[in-house]
């Protein structure tokens, strides 16, 4: 018999990754397949009731299930929910949350997918055990959670007894899921088999080359918000640390400590990071050396800033050009936006 996967929807969920699931998951095991197989799946799409629903991105869904009409099932996977801030992630959903616990209790395979990792943290499921994230939830995540071992490096991490629960990292990381479920009940010829016929690629690399600075600026904290203004402008300088807390008139102990608890991030850490991304914008739109890029963004040793970049991306500056760089003819479809290498540093405020 298939295997039932219940793909859980709630309000807050955008639609590329519930159809994504479905469609992967309904053609393992039969379609195009030579000779003809059984399925290996039957996923549902299930809500909190029958009624169509109205998702964050304003596409309509409906519910092939309601939580009401199952009392067991063999996976659920949750897809991503649109959640930013505490207040809207405790404004989801509590049946869907409480019937995700339940099935759980039951015996059955919980997966998430990108902030779908935040409801099962909502729904006690990984308290003090380790999960992954999409980046973006990074902040909410550690704020609400902080028992949980959190892994946004990761773009996989199975936990649970008997590794019963599953969660994947970025927004197509969903991929690596599900193709772990089809070579996990349908063996790893079939997964190869899916990943040829979708195109999908393995994430191997894991998230921090995707991985994009969080500044926090809604901290209500003046003076870090000025120097944080300041450095935008400025992170190249040499030893902007000690002129950012010159410029707080604060003792530099008070200085660090209210810098880390506004961003989430030391003054150092917070100016490596900041300069990493400048680099990287380079490194995708423009031909510089990397050497220069080091000593664009503050870098004299180009050894220090090519064991920083892996440190901080995952890979070297070469390969993340080579993995990132816009095709030429996407370039050229693109309209003017001034000089090449060219970027407008408050953008990464």
């Amino acid at each position: 018999m298939p295997r039932q996967v219940c793909i859980v929807v709630f309000r807050e969920c955008d639609p590329s990754i519930i159809y994504g699931v479905f469609d992967t998951l309904w053609a393992a095991g039969t379609f195009l397949k030579n000779p003809p197989g059984e399925p290996l799946f039957e996923p549902r799409i299930v809500g909190a009731a029958h009624e169509p629903l109205e998702l964050i991105t304003g596409v309509s869904i409906v519910p092939q299930d309601s939580i009401d009409d199952i009392e067991r099932t063999d996976v659920v996977f949750v897809p991503n929910v649109i959640v930013l801030t505490p207040e809207e992630l405790h404004a989801l959903d509590r049946r869907l949350i409480a019937w995700i616990a339940k099935m759980h209790r039951q015996g059955a395979l919980i997966c998430s997918a990108c902030g779908g990792s935040l409801v099962l943290a909502e729904a006690g499921l990984l308290f003090g055990r380790e999960t992954t994230t999409h980046w973006s939830h990074v902040p909410v995540f550690r704020r609400e959670f902080p028992d949980v071992r959190l892994r946004e490096d990761r773009i996989l991490v199975q936990t649970g007894d008997g590794h019963s629960i599953v969660a994947c990292g970025g927004a197509s990381s969903w991929q690596d899921l599900a193709l772990l479920l089809i070579a996990k009940y349908g063996g790893s010829e079939e997964a190869i088999r899916i990943s040829r016929l979708f195109l999908y690629q393995w994430h191997r690399e894991g998230q921090l080359p995707y991985a994009s600075m969080a500044a926090n600026v809604n901290h209500g904290d003046g003076v870090v918000l000025k120097c944080q203004t300041w450095l935008a402008e400025n992170y190249e300088r040499a030893d902007v640390v000690s002129e950012m807390v010159r410029m707080s008139g604060l003792p530099k102990r008070t200085f660090d400590r209210r810098f880390k608890a506004a961003t989430g991030y030391s003054p150092l850490a917070y100016v490596q990071t900041l300069r990493v991304e400048e680099a990287k914008q380079i490194l995708e739109t423009g031909a510089m050396a990397v050497d220069a890029i080091g000593r664009e963004v503050g870098y004299e040793s180009a050894a220090s800033f090519r064991r920083l970049f892996r440190r901080l991306a995952g890979m070297s500056p070469g390969d993340y050009r080579r993995k990132f760089r816009v095709p030429r003819y996407v370039a050229e479809a693109a309209a003017p936006a001034g000089p090449q290498g060219a970027h407008d540093r408050r953008d990464l405020l």
